[in-house]
């Protein structure tokens, strides 16, 4: 592959290289989030911030941790995970937001992806379709004792990925619409969690690097839960999130080392 940094040294998008990451990565979309998350490392030290990718390195419990953003949708995350593979991660946990699909999930509420729907366009390019996007076992019950350790309200199962923000919440105005909506029909009766854009990927783009891979999200509000007239509360508050993740990455580091 052309060195496209002319020699530089670090990751062509990320702008990170080897020794500046740990083996242990969480990924959230916003880059506004990642200093926030470094402070609940110790030691947090800025390492790069170029396009979308804000990345922030310390330690827990000794081992070291890095967070980085990857803005929105599959695209920016599989270049993410690769780059960063390459400097030497691992272990990666995406932490992020989803909206609820089914009445039982409300906002507040976390779940904790075992699988995802590949409804987007990244993974078809790493697998074909009938490859199944699955987090790996050990995270999905890392992430677990940590909702329970902060006393979370949380559920396990299948999330839906999307490209499309707003072909989820305005189907009807696009020229497939038809189409959108008997789909998400589909994912609903199928038993869909919730819904998100970058799962998937990293499940699929994880997979064929042999890393590990989980994902925890807030459910901000649940568009189905509206449209039956019942109660639709909103919440952003991303700390549940954030302390459920981390506990998860101290389990993970646990389990390592024994």
């Amino acid at each position: 592959m052309v060195d496209y940094t002319e020699g530089a040294g670090y990751q062509y998008h990320t702008h990170v290289k080897p020794g500046d990451v740990g083996r242990y990565v969480i990924l959230t979309g916003d880059p506004g989030r990642c200093e926030t998350i470094s402070h609940l490392f110790d030691n947090p030290k800025f390492i790069a911030y170029n396009r979308e990718y804000n990345t922030y390195t310390g330690t827990i419990d000794g081992e070291k941790v890095t967070v980085m953003s990857t803005g929105i949708g599959g695209a920016s995350t599989a270049i993410a995970v690769e780059e960063l593979h390459k400097c030497g991660a691992d272990t990666f946990i995406r932490m992020g937001t989803s909206g609820g699909m089914q009445d039982d999930v409300i906002g507040g509420d976390i779940v904790i992806a075992s699988g995802a729907i590949r409804a987007e366009g990244t993974s078809k390019e790493y697998a074909p379709i009938e490859y199944p996007a699955v987090a790996t076992y050990d995270v999905v019950n890392s992430l677990v004792q940590g909702a329970k350790k902060n006393d979370a309200k949380y559920h396990v199962g299948v999330v839906q990925c999307k490209d499309s923000f707003f072909g989820q919440h305005e189907p009807e105005t696009k020229p497939v619409g038809a189409e959108l909506l008997y789909k998400w029909d589909a994912w609903i009766k199928c038993g869909s969690l919730c819904s998100e854009m970058e799962s998937s990927t990293l499940f699929i783009v994880g997979g064929y690097l042999r890393a590990r891979t989980g994902a925890v999200l807030l459910v901000v509000a649940n568009q189905e839960r509206a449209k039956k007239g019942l109660s639709n509360p909103q919440v952003h508050d991303m700390d549940i999130v954030y302390r459920t993740t981390i506990d998860a990455v101290r389990n993970l580091i646990a389990m390592d080392k024994a």
